[in-house]
């Protein structure tokens, strides 16, 4: 998700009245003052998936220590990993009751500022039939503040349709991204410091962070970070992920094992993780949430950074967060979030995945900026997206109303998205 850049958050002003309206980062990555968008141009050289140094020493992890909360309980955590769901064939119940604006709407997670302040605009996007929604930027209110926001946004949602619960996600990866602060929430560490935990560690701590997000509402946690950057050395380099410590470590064995203890974890306190960036961001240096063609020229489509993913898949996650990067090796011509090469053949077949697949910031992306709001929604659908993020309220309803307009004109795009629309509806409700 998820997530506008470090760099941006802290030192320019944030423009702009989208940014009024919306609150600016993406989902799927945050970083410091506003959560940080995935992305990157120039990639990283040497050989894919190496790791040129040796992978840390583990240890235990210290026990999480959240600020104490009198006034809230901690839910009781399931099973303790992902167990692979079987979709039902039928339309999940309710969906058909739903109009068709209502039912598109299933297909965007819309932000609002964690601490509460664009209420009104995201609230008027969820009424306005967008199902679906995450906290970013920053709040240090603590469990209960955070319980508050969310319980006016599902307010909104239901009063345009109370037949099916939102999704409510945010971005609690640790170190400088972590959105939900205060009272009743750890201080999680860096995933580069969470790496060096055993996994058995990691997974116990992943589930209390998990059971504090659940105590606030949120049903999906977008992360963990899968991307692997090739070596120490070219961490700095790599904006998007190793320069804020957000891998894990340096090798593909390393952030498949603490990735998926982390994703495992987050599942059995309740909280749905969504594992990122498909195909990987671990080999750019530019984030693409602030510059345009952002190309990796490396990762193959058989290459071992991908083994995160599939260990991922192959326990059973049900979401993957995508990437906005072009794979010159992969699809040149398009962005992961438009290509069907990447979406139907990688993550689907080559993969197997079966679960619903989540596009990075597509509103504020200035990646996308070639692309009008109404095309990166179309092209996201057509290549095989299920849901749509969006970092801008206002620009989520223009691309709704895209959305509804295509599927009445055009009915390949209508089984197209409402089969998405079922898949996201059925995986939101398994959590």
């Amino acid at each position: 998700m998820g997530a506008r850049s470090l760099r941006k958050a802290r030192g320019a002003g944030i423009t702009a009245l989208f940014l009024v309206l919306s609150g600016c980062v993406l989902t799927g990555c945050a970083c410091q003052a506003q959560p940080v968008t995935p992305p990157g141009s120039s990639t990283a050289s040497g050989s894919a998936g190496a790791t040129t140094g040796p992978s840390p020493t583990r240890s235990a992890a210290p026990t999480p220590t959240p600020t104490p909360t009198p006034t809230r309980s901690t839910p009781s955590p399931a099973p303790s990993s992902a167990t692979p769901r079987t979709s039902p064939a039928k339309p999940p119940t309710g969906l058909a009751s739903l109009s068709l604006r209502q039912r598109m709407g299933q297909l965007f997670l819309v932000s609002a500022k964690a601490d509460g302040s664009n209420l009104g605009a995201t609230a008027a996007s969820l009424q306005g039939g967008v199902g679906n929604f995450y906290l970013n930027g920053r709040t240090s209110g603590g469990v209960d503040a955070t319980a508050s926001v969310v319980a006016q946004l599902r307010a909104a949602v239901q009063s345009s349709q109370a037949v099916i619960p939102p999704a409510v996600a945010t971005d609690q990866e640790g170190g400088q991204v972590q959105v939900l602060r205060g009272p009743g929430f750890s201080a999680i560490p860096s995933a580069l410091q969470q790496g060096q935990w055993a996994p058995a560690d990691l997974r116990s701590a992943a589930r209390q962070w998990g059971s504090e997000l659940r105590s606030a509402g949120m049903t999906m946690d977008l992360a963990p970070v899968l991307d692997v950057v090739p070596s120490a050395d070219f961490a700095p380099q790599n904006i998007p992920i190793g320069h804020y410590q957000r891998n894990f470590g340096l090798d593909p064995a390393t952030v498949a094992a603490s990735g998926n203890a982390f994703a495992q974890g987050m599942s059995s306190a309740g909280v749905d993780p969504v594992v990122k960036h498909f195909p990987g961001l671990g080999r750019v240096t530019a984030n693409t949430d602030v510059a345009a063609d952002v190309h990796d020229t490396v990762t193959t489509r058989n290459d071992p950074s991908l083994q995160p993913f599939r260990q991922a898949v192959q326990s059973g996650v049900q979401w993957v967060m995508l990437s906005n990067a072009y794979y010159d090796r992969i699809d040149p011509a398009r962005m992961a979030p438009m290509s069907p090469v990447i979406i139907q053949g990688m993550l689907r077949q080559d993969l197997g995945f079966q679960g619903a697949v989540v596009s990075d910031d597509l509103c504020e992306a200035k990646q996308l900026s070639s692309l009008s709001v109404e095309d990166r929604a179309i092209g996201f659908f057509n290549a095989g997206g299920s849901l749509l993020v969006c970092a801008n309220s206002w620009t989520a309803s223009r691309m709704l109303d895209a959305v509804v307009a295509r599927a009445e004109a055009d009915p390949a795009f209508r089984s197209k998205a409402e089969a998405a629309a079922q898949l996201v509806v059925r995986t939101k409700s398994a959590s």
